[in-house]
């Protein structure tokens, strides 16, 4: 039997070999509300993106690992298509498929600074630190619709083989910080350059706040057809949204009625809208009065 130190941890069945390594989470950071959160909104997140594909994800360890669901996402994402086998049972071929998946990951996020914190053995592996890493950057990189908890860490607890005894030691994780430091860090790249709407911004944000009201779209489409001078029939758009998607579904049907009517595309995206994020909201509406402040 291998000697092992007393630890609450289930290590001691473990067949290590001379300083190898395995990490797990502590059990009380699995109960921390801001983890399970974060895991909530990731699995709501993947299951949105692929529900054409009737794929269905419940445990991020168990449905990653091999790489088949990662695939889908990151083609659904990226809008290309991976040249890799749709079905791989052996463990050589998921690892093949995982391996050409996170590549392709990997040449999208390293421009952007991203630091990769996940490799082929530990997605197979199931090391759920590893894959909410990679969610989290899949999900900051691709602007995805949703609000990930801020300040989210865990403690982990580091196994480690030495002269026979199994030794532990806990390092903190940290999964997420503020939205504010990951947007100025990971991509000043992705920002518009500032123009004169910034600067009214910075002067008057908290005089503006009303327009948060917008988010939902119906306001928006009912004004274009004030603006424009027409009916907008009600099957085409929702009256009173109910859902994330129902309102995003309105904020895109007002920016095509805005395109229609002789404006650019809107800089900001439906979801920034409907996630209520003041700048974008108040960049649309500014640029509807500059286009019709003169129309009586």
């Amino acid at each position: 039997a291998i000697p092992y130190l007393v630890t609450p941890y289930p290590v001691y069945n473990w067949g290590a070999e001379e300083n190898e390594e395995r990490t797990m989470i502590d059990p009380n950071s699995k109960e921390d509300p801001k983890f399970k959160e974060l895991i909530k909104v990731l699995i709501d997140w993947i299951n949105d993106v692929l529900v054409e594909e009737r794929i269905i994800v419940k445990q991020l360890e168990e449905d990653l690992y091999d790489g088949q669901v990662l695939q889908k996402l990151l083609e659904k994402l990226a809008d290309r298509k991976l040249n890799v086998a749709e079905v791989t049972q052996s463990e050589i071929g998921q690892k093949q498929k995982l391996q050409t998946v996170l590549e392709a990951v990997h040449d999208l996020l390293r421009p952007h600074g991203w630091t990769i914190k996940w490799n082929i053995d530990s997605i197979h592996g199931k090391n759920l630190i590893a894959i909410l890493h990679l969610l989290v950057a899949l999900a900051m990189h691709f602007r995805a619709p949703i609000r990930l908890p801020e300040h989210v860490s865990v403690q982990v607890v580091v196994v480690r083989k030495r002269e026979g005894l199994l030794q532990t030691t806990h390092v903190t994780e940290e999964l997420t910080t503020t939205t504010e430091c990951i947007d100025l860090f990971f991509f000043p790249l992705l920002k518009p350059e500032r123009d004169a709407f910034d600067t009214l911004f910075d002067h008057a944000p908290d005089k503006l706040s009303v327009v948060k009201k917008f988010a939902d779209g119906v306001y928006l489409v009912l004004l274009m057809g004030l603006l424009e001078d027409y009916f907008v029939p009600l099957h085409n758009f929702y009256l009173t949204p109910e859902s994330f998607d129902q309102k995003v579904h309105n904020v895109s049907f007002a920016f095509e009625l805005m395109q229609d009517g002789g404006l650019k595309k809107p800089k900001a995206r439906p979801e920034d809208v409907v996630n209520l994020d003041l700048k974008s909201t108040l960049r649309v509406l500014y640029n509807l009065f500059t286009k019709y402040k003169n129309v009586e």
